[in-house]
């Protein structure tokens, strides 16, 4: 941050000017001017330290006091102290101990100060200004303090904090017409808004400080405001359980509803259950009267409180009813209740043990299957030793390639069997979509069909053959006599031009939609008869160990079932030449490189 070394007065620059002041001005606030405007950046705060030196000379109320601030605030000096408030004093001497001095220098040289000359500008600007930036330096501790790690560091920055809050004080206690600026500031309502317990207790006691010096400074904020701060007290009465948060919140609570009728409204609108809650969790905490007077106002203004009291006495009344009735009845069926639940019990038990039978009988089952098989296996071996002990020795070798031989068909039997049926369960949805698919085909030719009987059913008419002259006349006398039996009004030429037109309109419209239906009908043509010719390219597919480069022409296609075809062969010659060995034990006499054509050959079906 910059200073403005321009802002002092010309006095600063030396000359006659000066000798004409040196009787009227401190010479000690004049020497600290000329330091501080030769000085840098980084040096004016701890210069500015030495004010508090010079405001401790004269007794507090004097003459000499006042003309002191007067000059100090000629000489700019309260303007640079507000200023390097904002500064950020970690390389600073002193750090923030240097702040906390200059914030309380800054409060003490403001109060009772009525400058005679610029006091519109010392209104107006210097001490909203200097509200402000003590308000951002206490925001600035805060969150030091919320961030601080070890116990002295937090004390230090809570002790900081504390002092700031005090120094706002003290200015704001010096200048009431200040406190409306500062209520509706966002930096206070930045700093009530905390969950740490410490430094919201200071803020809620600045709050009450601030109404206790001037009550009347609610009817000129706004409500937004005056809601803000009461959700924030009473969340902090909610959420915390120290004496001293309740203590102070519920004294500032009081104090605006007493000096502010619409606050009263607000809260016995918009917070209904807050009575009971205070009632209940903070009485019996040490400021029962603050308490009660609180409570007092809002049943008072609100006869909402009272009839809530009797509801609530009347529930409780209801709810011992109730539980007496419970009680009595409960001890009046409970042998009842003793003997369904000894009942129940029993019957469970009797569950239990049943279950527990019938897994005792499956293990004795599943053991004594055990034993018969142990006991078949031992009978077979006792066999084959009694053959062996019989078959000679030059035959014995014979007799164990037979019995490896059959053993190896066996095997191959069961794992055979065991490839088909999965073969068989992997091709199952291929033929339910064949089978769909020949079945929408069949419906579809059907239809196709009909259509083409009822087209060639229905001939155009020709007109009556062999008609002669005199039948033509018979003809015309029989209109003619139906005519004047069954006489028609007479219609108008418009009315006849208007019914044509109708009726050209109405053939126009028959004819637009018999174009457009003989269009759909040729495109379900079209693609029926796409889909039969990809059938039949299908079917009469050769495989892929038979297939040459002619047959590939037909093929290339975007065709789905094309694709699909050749993506499925693909897939299946893959899995046959990376499969293990157990699955090939069937084909020792086949060569590795050949794939069965049952498994590269199937139906597809669209």
């Amino acid at each position: 941050m910059t200073l403005d070394h321009t802002a002092l007065p010309p006095v600063l620059h030396g000359g006659s000017a000066t000798d004409s002041l040196d009787e009227e001005v401190n010479s000690n606030v004049f020497n600290l001017a000329v330091e501080v405007a030769e000085s840098s950046d980084d040096k004016i705060p701890t210069l500015l330290l030495k004010l508090k030196e010079i405001l401790q000379g004269p007794p507090l109320g004097s003459k000499e006091l006042q003309k002191l601030k007067e000059d100090i605030y000629y000489y700019d000096l309260i303007q640079y102290c507000i200023l390097v408030l904002r500064q950020d004093y970690y390389n600073i001497p002193g750090r923030w101990s240097t702040a906390v001095e200059l914030a309380e220098i800054v409060s003490t040289a403001c109060v009772d100060l009525d400058p005679k000359e610029d006091a519109e500008e010392f209104y107006n600007k210097v001490l909203p200004s200097a509200a402000d930036n003590l308000m951002l330096l206490a925001r600035r501790l805060q969150a030091r303090f919320l961030k601080a790690v070890e116990d002295d560091s937090k004390q230090d920055f809570l002790r900081y904090f504390d002092n700031v809050t005090n120094s706002l004080c003290w200015l704001l206690s010096g200048h009431i017409q200040l406190i409306q600026h500062v209520f509706q500031s966002d930096s206070l309502l930045k700093l009530l808004l905390t969950d740490d317990v410490e430094t919201g207790a200071i803020m809620v006691s600045v709050l009450l400080g601030i109404l206790q010096v001037n009550r009347t400074v609610l009817f000129s904020v706004e409500e937004k405001h005056i809601r803000i701060i009461l959700d924030e007290l009473i969340y902090k009465l909610f959420a915390t359980s120290n004496p001293v948060i309740g203590s102070t919140s519920i004294k500032v609570m009081l104090l605006m509803v007493e000096s502010h009728s619409p606050t009263l409204k607000i809260l016995c609108t918009s917070y209904k259950g807050l009575c009971p809650f205070l009632k209940k969790q903070w009485t019996g905490r040490g400021f029962d009267e603050d308490l009660s007077q609180l409570l007092e106002h809002l049943y008072s203004r609100s006869t909402q409180g009272i009839s809530q009291q009797k509801f609530y006495r009347a529930a409780c009344l209801i709810q011992a009813a109730w539980r007496a009735y419970q009680t009595r009845k409960r001890v009046k069926y409970l042998p009842k209740v003793v003997t369904t639940l000894q009942r129940s019990f029993r019957a469970k038990r009797e569950r239990e043990m049943l279950r527990l039978e019938k897994l005792r009988e499956e293990e004795e089952l599943k053991h004594q299957l055990e034993l018969r098989r142990h006991q078949a296996l031992r009978e077979f071996r006792q066999r084959q030793l009694g053959l062996m002990e019989i078959i000679p020795a030059s035959e014995m070798k014979k007799y164990l390639q037979e019995e490896r031989s059959r053993s190896a068909q066996l095997i191959q039997k069961v794992w055979l069997g065991r490839r088909q049926r999965k073969a068989f369960n992997e091709q199952k949805p291929a033929l339910k979509e064949f089978r769909a698919a020949v079945i929408i085909q069949r419906a579809v030719l059907k239809f196709l069909n009909k259509r083409r009987n009822l087209r060639l059913s229905i001939t155009p008419w020709q007109g009556p053959k062999d008609l002669t002259d005199t039948r033509r006349l018979e003809l015309r006398a029989k209109v003619d006599a139906y005519v004047k039996l069954h006489p028609v009004a007479q219609v108008s030429e418009e009315r006849t031009n208007e019914r044509h037109s109708q009726a050209q309109e109405m053939l126009g419209q028959y004819l637009m939609r018999r174009n457009l239906q003989r269009k759909s009908e040729q495109q379900q043509e079209a693609l029926l008869a796409h889909i039969n010719t990809d059938i039949e390219l299908l079917m009469n597919a050769p495989s892929l160990k038979e297939a040459t480069e002619q047959d590939t022409v037909v093929f290339n296609s975007r065709s789905v079932p094309v694709a699909t075809r050749a993506r499925q062969s693909h897939n299946t010659m893959l899995q046959f030449t990376r499969g293990p060995w157990w699955k090939k034990l069937g084909d020792e006499f086949q060569d590795p490189e050949m794939i069965y054509t049952q498994d590269m050959d199937f139906d597809l079906v669209l």
